[in-house]
């Protein structure tokens, strides 16, 4: 029997797919990586998924697990490999209000999960621009991040549990929905954010957390990062810490914006250095419940904010959202910054995460090393600047590669001078593969190698991610 063969005798003949059927699962979504998979399987259990990484364990063959594939570094690519799209094991389970948890299964669309929580009048809080494609499963693999991460944390900070295939097909139990449990190795950890390199996540449990019941958004420009920051902590201490985001754009970014979306007008009649989207939630009911006057508390803690800066002159200028619509239209700004980069290229795409008061020292740094390398260079930048994640895309006027690796590493270096990351929430995939073999520590990569041979000794386990080749 033919590996297919096998393969549609676990699932079924429709759901394996080889040819111009696989023609969907066969680049990314940024199409700077095309590939040949073998196939695609798509099974429908937890049981199917484990016999078909034992039909792949016992025959060498590499298996690239698959959620919405909108990642940004390759961590799907496929040559020669089964594509294991887990986009039929999308039930969502049970959603347990009382313990404010969901029970999901990996296929899992974001945006369904957000509807199945709303329903019950609570939030799971992780949310990107991607999150009416991207599952479950893809976003416990790169440990997403998104805009909300300052108020909710990363997306190991919301998961209690998880079920994992491991490469020979065991399934490994770890779908625990407590809070605390100090019974050994936090292996829960180790998976999220594997990019499935060591096992296949099937089912999460994930926190739930109460939906705010008003939002304040604002587009407000700052007289500078430093005055931008000095907005955060003082709307953390006037809403008790209930700031979710605090979103940072570029003059740049608004001019790229602007050619790709002409139809929406700036958030200002004037250009602006420091431009912040900042969004409050509130849940409870004091800050909710609407004044005599109409005027919701929350967005009167947010006016008093930005009236007493303002006064001060470290706010130029603010424009609060008085409907959901122009709350919307806010966010369409950020949230299309995917789009905003990648409608030109060649594009140079760091992810990267330094302290908070170092984002400005940075980019300052920055501007003439970039100068220097390739004086025609546009860099677009916007970034999560409550947590210190900078998008630094670089449109460059070269084509040489040389220089786009030259940039690459330009920016990589400076973010190490101040204790950053050259990842943040992208993942590694296959682009950041030479970061790591440049810059992550010798020592931790040796230890990420011993896990990975434990786990999978056999590396079908999306090979050629995340770890460097080793020199050894």
């Amino acid at each position: 029997m033919s590996l297919l063969d096998e393969l549609r005798g676990v699932v079924g003949e429709a759901a394996v797919l080889t040819g111009a059927d696989a023609a969907p699962w066969a680049s990314d979504w940024t199409h700077a990586y095309t590939w040949t998979p073998l196939c695609v399987v798509r099974p429908a259990s937890t049981e199917e998924v484990s016999s078909i990484l034992r039909i792949a364990y016992d025959t060498r063959t590499p298996v690239v697990p698959v959620g919405g594939n909108t990642g940004l570094a390759g961590g799907t690519k496929g040559d020669g490999a089964i594509m294991l799209s887990l986009d039929r094991m999308n039930r969502v389970i049970e959603v347990r209000p009382e313990a404010r948890l969901a029970v999901v299964e990996a296929g899992v669309v974001l945006s369904q999960l957000h509807d199945a929580a709303d329903a019950q009048g609570l939030a799971f809080p992780l949310t990107f621009g991607a999150r009416g494609s991207a599952r479950v499963g893809g976003f416990l693999s790169t440990n997403a991040g998104g805009s909300n991460v300052l108020r909710y944390g990363n997306t190991r900070d919301l998961v209690l549990g998880i079920e994992v295939v491991l490469a020979d097909g065991r399934v490994m139990n770890l779908m625990s929905e407590l809070h605390k449990d100090n019974s050994g190795l936090n292996l829960r950890h180790l998976m999220i954010g594997a990019e499935g390199t060591l096992g296949v996540i099937t089912k999460a449990v994930l926190k739930l957390v109460p939906k705010p019941g008003a939002y304040a958004t604002a587009m407000v420009a700052a007289a500078s990062l430093p005055a931008a920051l000095e907005l955060l902590n003082r709307l953390q201490e006037a809403t008790g810490g209930s700031v979710e985001a605090f979103e940072y754009m570029t003059p740049e970014y608004f001019r790229a914006y602007s050619v790709r979306y002409p139809d929406t007008p700036p958030p200002f009649d004037q250009t602006y250095d420091v431009t912040i989207l900042v969004e409050v939630g509130a849940t409870a009911p004091r800050d909710v419940t609407p004044d005599a006057d109409g005027t919701v508390p929350v967005a009167g803690y947010l006016e008093e904010v930005l009236a007493e800066m303002f006064e001060a002159g470290l706010v130029l200028d603010a424009v609060v959202a008085q409907s959901e619509a122009q709350r919307a239209t806010m966010w369409q700004r950020r949230e299309a910054a995917g789009e905003v980069c990648l409608s030109r290229q060649p594009l140079v795409n760091n992810d990267i995460a330094v302290p908070v008061d170092k984002v400005g020292p940075f980019l300052d740094a920055m501007a003439p090393r970039l100068a220097a390398l390739d004086p025609g260079a546009e860099p677009v930048v916007v970034a999560h600047l409550g947590d210190g994640n900078v998008h630094y895309a670089v449109w460059p006027e070269s084509r040489d590669p040389a220089v786009h690796d030259a940039i690459t590493e330009a920016v990589e270096d400076q973010v190490l001078q101040f204790g950053g990351s050259f990842s943040a929430e992208h993942g590694i995939g296959v682009t950041k593969r030479p970061s790591m073999a440049r810059r992550k520590d010798p020592v931790a990569l040796e230890a990420m190698r011993a896990i990975k041979t434990a786990l999978d000794p056999r590396g079908i386990l999306n090979p050629g991610k995340v770890l460097p080749d080793s020199n050894r």
